[in-house]
């Protein structure tokens, strides 16, 4: 996983409707970069809806909220419609970008070993630095914690 201090390594990924989206869009503002496991599931349902209830001070903030899985863009677009999200999400469908951030790695449960998705997230400051990591994110109070690292900026 990488850490603070480091380049954020950049990309472009397909958003929810489709459309490209570069991280070097946002040049300039900050940017919650979070990985998440899979669209419509219990925590990371809680974490995008935690994310969507406190996107106004974010915002105010100006930093930019990015969601990322590998669920692909039709999928997102239900997810994002559901839930009411206000921000992009983006398609990962061949984890290469939740590789690059060593976000994809290996998991278990019930025994069994797989690659997946580690829930974290990166605050990317105005320069394009990482300026701020979670690795392992717990949901609860997750969103708190990144706000006070955007207002910390």
């Amino acid at each position: 996983m990488l850490e603070a201090g480091t380049k954020a390594p950049g990309f472009t990924l397909p958003d929810q409707d489709g459309k490209p989206v570069k991280l070097a869009d946002f040049k300039g503002k900050p940017v919650v970069l979070y990985f998440y496991p899979k669209d419509d599931t219990p925590g990371c349902t809680q974490e995008a809806c935690d994310f969507r209830d406190e996107h106004a001070s974010l915002k105010k903030a100006g930093a930019v909220v990015l969601g990322v899985s590998p669920d692909d863009s039709k999928r997102h677009g239900k997810f994002a419609l559901k839930f009411k999200l206000p921000f992009t999400l983006l398609a990962d469908t061949e984890h290469t970008v939740a590789e690059a951030y060593g976000a994809w790695a290996e998991k278990s449960m019930y025994g069994r070993k797989y690659m997946g998705i580690v829930r974290s997230t990166f605050l990317i400051g105005p320069d394009g630095v990482l300026a701020r990591v979670w690795p392992k994110v717990k949901v609860r109070g997750h969103v708190d914690e990144v706000q006070e690292a955007v207002a910390a900026l």
